[in-house]
């Protein structure tokens, strides 16, 4: 007797077939690496495809130029994050101060802590001269992640738990000092470990001082002390 597959059983996938299924994310960690370590600029195309293995044509087959591998690098790192915390925002159950301080550390466990962070530095330091790529960052990056951090505000504005603030101005007060800290991390803190800043300890520090402040409680006013009846009287008698 002959057994056979039954028809629907897929046919297990080769070590070829693997590979190719594997290669775009091969590529664009390679691109990330390059363009991180050498700039967006100095880095070509061909050193891409040798560091993942595969020929200048291969790559020109997934990405047809460097701008576009450069985009895709940015979607797969950055921007998929951002669509993944609208996620998270929407489902949270908690109080908009909660969400706030675990939306700000989950950006850097996922973003300032991974390689990603890389493309944040490369775009403070070289997209003026790329502006197709930074029209691309300002729509699919920018934007959405203000958009993001302004919903976090607004809610709680509107449950009474902030009190009414500029919500743009807040938002980028509350994202600069985490650009702050991938500049430090590339920058002073990659040849100094001296210079290596805390990244959750300031993080903590900011939220605790967006939500508490830094001015100390006033305290209450004096009570006045009961005066003698003589001396309410005028000293008269």
């Amino acid at each position: 007797m002959t057994l056979r597959a039954h028809p629907s059983a897929a046919p297990p996938a080769t070590s070829r077939q693997r590979r190719k299924e594997a290669r775009p994310k091969e590529l664009l960690d390679a691109a990330l690496d390059l363009f991180v370590e050498k700039g967006f600029a100095a880095t070509r195309s061909e050193e891409v495809a040798q560091r993942a293995g595969v020929s200048k044509g291969t790559l020109y087959l997934y990405y047809p130029s460097k701008e576009e591998l450069l985009k895709e690098v940015i979607r797969h790192n950055v921007v998929n994050q951002i669509a993944e915390g609208f996620e998270i925002v929407r489902g949270f159950e908690g109080s908009s101060a909660e969400l706030l301080a675990f939306v700000l550390h989950l950006w850097w466990e996922r973003v300032g802590e991974t390689p990603a962070s890389g493309i944040l530095k490369l775009m403070m330091s070289e997209v003026r001269n790329f502006p197709e790529i930074a029209q691309f960052w300002v729509d699919e990056v920018t934007s959405p992640a203000d958009r993001m951090i302004a919903g976090i505000v607004e809610g709680g504005i509107e449950r009474g738990e902030f009190r009414p603030v500029k919500v743009p101005d807040v938002v980028h007060a509350l994202i600069s000092p985490l650009l702050f800290l991938v500049m430090n991390k590339h920058s002073l803190g990659a040849c100094m470990p001296s210079a290596l800043l805390d990244p959750r300890a300031v993080i903590e520090a900011q939220i605790d001082l967006v939500l508490n402040g830094l001015l100390s409680p006033a305290p209450p006013p004096a009570k006045a002390e009961p005066q003698p009846a003589a001396k309410r009287a005028g000293g008269r008698r």
